[in-house]
């Protein structure tokens, strides 16, 4: 009976996949396409969870076969992430787009993308205390227990690095090691390779201009064929998020979530004034904040629901350059570095607010100005080399609650809300990365207003 009513399941996820299907033959917009699958998925998902629950075989026994759909689509985009990273920076410098400005392009993507986390900690710290948010008050049950259990072997490796020796893991020392993803910081280190190579491309192109030309020629050529494979991947998505928010829906812990009801709001209250601060700096260089939100909420609604910073990477740089203005170099650049430097959710406001809510446990005062200063600065260097996959903000959290002296404990007890918050830190992330590149290209001249002001978003 259970496989019938599985077989059921799956048969109406094919039948709402038919009607994103339809939609698209009939040219309906691709924000309008992504926002009918998030409310399918959400109202699909919630009967699934209402009939069968979290845990019923019909429930675990659908989902797996609807990941096919939703992670199928994740790995897909991971897939591209790496090629796309290397591609696109190489060919920034080919095509001549970061030849005058590299130095100050890097110095503004990373500037910014730093400063907006220090403001987000900044943020996560007056929302914990707004709050009154308290770790003390937690309790572990057994899947906190083994959480925390599996955290004590990763903060092992984490204790026992300075932040010197942190910074220097950025380095790339394998760059085809680090082409399969194969470390937290592998993205950072495959742009700091491709930055080595687009470099030596321009030193080559000068002493030897027919090689140079030839390198420039092979280069523009892969960029070309891994941007038709991102607009393949990406015609998908109506269809990837429709699997992935059902699969969350179906699956949440609603009553776990209503027990630490207050942490999750106190996040999300955090999450929106920093996506305002954000508006508000796009406002600061007279940018209408509105063009803003509208073309890149498709990309943003991507990230909350998949909760991969990197999976939304093609997206990201897309909706940069196609919707927003921003040239390719700094898109590419904004995007890549993005991923793993500043991420303001999970590497911002996420371990402020633990280290707020634990410092009473520890004898610290979480009011007093020295304790504020101090975790803003290591909220701020430590966010170099945060992953940028669902997780990410866990390993964030590691690092300055240990270089704070502070209790690990609690980044285990959140266990059941995890996933719901990390939604909302993964759109921030995402929309982090995006305001540096705008910002960044509208500093550098290498701003076009004029698409930025079109209200029309261009389909994927």
């Amino acid at each position: 009976m259970n496989a019938l009513l599985i077989i059921v399941n799956i048969l109406v996820l094919f039948a709402l996949m038919f009607v994103l299907f339809r939609m698209q033959k009939k040219h309906v917009s691709f924000s309008k396409r992504v926002f009918t699958a998030l409310g399918l998925g959400i109202i699909f998902g919630f009967i699934i969870h209402l009939i069968y629950g979290t845990t019923h075989e019909v429930t675990t026994g659908s989902i797996d076969w609807f990941n096919i759909v939703g992670n199928g689509y994740v790995k897909l985009l991971q897939m591209v992430v790496m090629p796309l990273v290397f591609i696109s920076i190489v060919a920034a410098f080919t095509k001549l787009k970061l030849t005058k400005n590299i130095g100050k392009i890097s110095f503004l993507v990373i500037g910014i993308l730093l400063g907006t986390t220090a403001i987000s900690a900044a943020v996560g710290i007056g929302s914990a205390l707004g709050f009154g948010l308290d770790g003390i008050q937690l309790n572990a049950g057994d899947a906190e227990k083994a959480r925390n259990a599996q955290l004590e072997e990763r903060v092992a490796g984490v204790e026992n690095m300075t932040l010197p020796q942190q910074i220097i893991e950025l380095i790339p020392s394998n760059p085809f090691q680090d082409l399969t993803g194969a470390r937290p910081t592998s993205t950072i280190a495959v742009v700091i390779f491709a930055v080595f190579i687009g470099v030596a491309y321009l030193g080559v192109k000068r002493k030897e201009s027919e090689h140079g030309e030839f390198f420039a020629q092979i280069i523009d050529t892969a960029y070309s064929i891994v941007m038709r494979v991102v607009t393949l991947i990406l015609r998908l998505t109506p269809y990837g998020i429709l699997a992935i928010i059902t699969r969350v829906t179906a699956t949440s812990d609603y009553e776990a979530i209503a027990k630490l009801g207050k942490f999750v709001v106190a996040s999300y209250v955090a999450l929106i004034v920093m996506f305002i601060v954000h508006l508000l700096l796009l406002s600061f260089v007279k940018l209408n904040p509105r063009n803003y939100v509208i073309k890149g909420l498709p990309t943003l609604t991507f990230a909350f629901t998949s909760r991969t910073s990197a999976g939304t990477l093609p997206m990201t740089i897309k909706t940069q350059t196609k919707d927003l203005g921003v040239s390719e170099g700094i898109a590419n650049f904004a995007g890549s570095f993005g991923l793993s430097i500043g991420q303001n959710g999970c590497a911002g406001i996420y371990p402020a607010m633990l280290a707020v809510m634990v410092a009473p446990a520890a004898g610290v005062d979480p009011t007093s100005l020295s304790f504020i200063l101090t975790l803003i600065l290591v909220v701020a260097i430590s966010s170099f080399g945060v992953a940028g996959v669902g997780g990410g903000a866990t390993f964030a959290a590691l690092i300055v609650l240990s270089i704070m002296n502070l209790p690990i404990a609690i980044v285990g007890l959140l266990i059941s809300v995890e996933p719901l918050i990390d939604m909302g830190r993964t759109a921030l992330n995402v929309s982090g990365a995006m305001t540096a590149g705008v910002l960044t290209s509208k500093a550098t001249g290498e701003f076009d207003q004029e698409t930025y002001q079109q209200p029309n978003i261009v389909e994927a």
